[in-house]
């Protein structure tokens, strides 16, 4: 018999067969990144401690020379073209031509952030839509909205962010025998909620069963200016497949701008993905009518790439890095599976080998792990399930940035600091985490994180 444990499908077929206990019937819930933050900031309100490794903001100061390029087009209030301003196309078009992908003004889609691209794009291609296993939360949830089918392919153990080659080849084979064959597979470079950064073998692969089942390829980069060895050989689908890929990525990680809702499609014009372009800006018409044209010019100084905005970016990924590796430490020291940080701000542990003891402590699933560590320690993270993952794998998803400062002298400070771990408000929550893993991994002896170097 078929093992059918190697990829889980959800949501609704096309031809509207349930193959999820959640349906699109059914009231669509708060997305989980969102709800953990409001969540948090009712704990802070209440005077309640919490060390906040939920929410995925960047947490940096915002350049002094984005602020005055705001001010200064602040009274460009008109709606602008749908597809976005000339100058802006102009500047993403070469930021993806920098990074070896051919890419012509007329390519490019803005939106109000990342997201709603992503949206238009599920909505043009249709499904079924093929997803690594974990990935981001709202990936299967806009499918989820638009009645779509996902399937879900474990990504290989420590490549997180796209699918494994041989299980996707698998999946996509199902998929065609049964009539419903995928129409797109999706990759994270680097990943949420993994922070690793995928292979160039293993992107080669993926992509190489993309083009055997005629597969769009959607590249989700909005975390790849922060991979943390600059040095590091990153390939991306786009440079191997131009025609067939179709990249989204924004500018609310690299420089921190999530609330100001900027995002840049990348959608060529060969063949059906012409077609698709023109569906997502048709939909844009309809929705967003037009990204706001004083961030839009924003945005077209951010991807021109000036040298102030490069420094704050290479400042950024070194706090991230550092961070990201110290509170892998701690999750490590207290007995959880960790795969090294490589890209963006999380990390991710499974606390399998310590099972028996959260099980006594009532933590059966990784929900009950994140309620306990929440509830019991004031620590507060996202259960792997969030993420598509199993709910009975003990997995949770770490946002590092909220331990930066709650004000930007503090996160000032962070950003420029030779070793920002040992920042005293930083400390503090390290030493809070460190403790609280120590009584829930049942050990009092569990030796203090060393900082990274």
């Amino acid at each position: 018999m078929e093992d059918d444990r190697r990829f889980t499908t959800v949501l609704r077929d096309p031809r509207g067969e349930e193959r999820h206990s959640e349906t699109k019937d059914q009231p669509m819930l708060l997305s989980p990144t969102l709800a953990i933050n409001q969540e948090i900031d009712r704990r802070r309100r209440a005077g309640l401690p919490v060390v906040a490794l939920g929410f995925g903001e960047a947490n940096i100061p915002v350049h002094p020379m984005l602020t005055a390029a705001l001010g200064e087009h602040a009274g460009r209030a008109g709606y602008g073209p749908v597809q976005g301003l000339p100058e802006l196309l102009d500047e993403a078009a070469e930021y993806w031509v920098r990074r070896k992908v051919p890419t012509r003004a007329e390519h490019v889609v803005v939106g109000p952030g990342s997201k709603a691209l992503l949206f238009a794009v599920f909505e043009a291609l249709g499904g079924p839509v093929l997803l690594p296993g974990p990935s981001w939360v709202s990936y299967a949830a806009q499918n989820r909205i638009l009645g779509q089918q996902v399937v879900t392919v474990p990504a290989p153990t420590g490549q997180g962010g796209l699918p494994d080659p041989e299980a996707l080849r698998d999946a996509a084979t199902r998929l065609h025998a049964d009539g419903a064959p995928a129409a797109a597979v999706l990759m994270t470079i680097p990943d949420n909620p993994t922070g690793t950064v995928a292979s160039p073998d293993q992107v080669r692969a993926v992509c190489s069963v993309a083009e055997d089942f005629d597969l769009t390829i959607i590249s989700d980069e909005i975390y790849l200016d922060l991979v943390h060895d600059p040095k590091r050989d990153v390939l991306t689908p786009a440079q191997i497949m131009p025609d067939r890929t179709i990249i989204t990525t924004g500018l609310s990680k690299s420089l921190a701008l999530g609330g100001w809702r900027l995002g840049v499609s990348r959608i060529p014009d060969h063949g059906p993905l012409r077609a698709v372009r023109e569906r997502v800006v048709g939909v844009a018409s309809e929705i967003w009518s037009a990204a706001a044209q004083p961030v839009q010019r924003v945005a077209a100084l951010a991807f021109s790439e000036p040298p102030e905005l490069v420094d704050r970016i290479a400042q950024s990924r070194r706090l991230h890095s550092r961070l990201a590796r110290t509170v892998a430490e701690i999750f490590a020291a207290a007995g959880a599976n960790v795969a090294q940080p490589e890209g963006g701000f999380y990390v991710y542990p499974d606390f399998e080998p310590i099972r028996g003891q959260l099980a006594a402590q009532g933590a059966m699933t990784s929900r009950d792990l994140a309620h306990l560590l929440l509830e019991e320690e004031g620590i507060a993270t996202l259960p792997g399930v969030a993420f598509g993952d199993d709910l009975a794998r003990l997995a949770l998803r770490v946002a590092v940035p909220m331990l930066y400062g709650t004000d930007d002298d503090q996160r000032m400070e962070a950003l420029e600091a030779e070793s920002p771990e040992t920042l005293p408000w930083i400390t503090q929550s390290l030493d809070v985490l460190h403790a609280g893993l120590s009584r829930l991994a049942g050990s009092s002896t569990m030796p203090n994180t060393t900082p990274v170097t």
